[in-house]
């Protein structure tokens, strides 16, 4: 029998396979989910270095969000890790969900990203 974390693992290395795949040299956005709050970082693959950053406990939104577990929040840090991926000069990105199912806090994500002028 499958345990739930090992199918979560497999999930997620078959999305990054595919993401790999069909990346062509642009950098990653990954996200990560957690129960109380969501990070997401854009990732160069190539050089294996973490380009920006951003998450529901940096404190531009930490005064400002009530909690780091909703979508409000996740919209903000989408906003948040566009503004500071085009600083660091990256406009086009490849969205990687991991393991997760594009809905809810991830995709509020992926839209305030896009919203923040991230082209995925």
């Amino acid at each position: 029998m499958v345990k739930p974390k090992e199918r979560f693992e497999r999930r997620k290395r078959r999305t990054r396979w595919w993401i790999r795949k069909l990346a062509k040299g642009r950098p990653r956005l990954s996200v990560f989910r957690s129960h109380k709050h969501i990070y997401c970082q854009v990732i160069d693959d190539e050089r294996r270095h973490t380009l920006a950053a951003a998450s529901t406990l940096d404190p531009e939104l930490r005064e400002e969000l009530a909690k780091g577990s909703d979508k409000e929040a996740a919209r903000r840090v989408g906003l948040l890790i566009a503004k500071r991926a085009k600083e660091a000069g990256i406009t086009k990105v490849v969205f990687d969900r991991g393991g997760y199912k594009y809905h809810g806090r991830v995709q509020a994500l992926a839209e305030g990203a896009r919203e923040g002028g991230l082209e995925f």
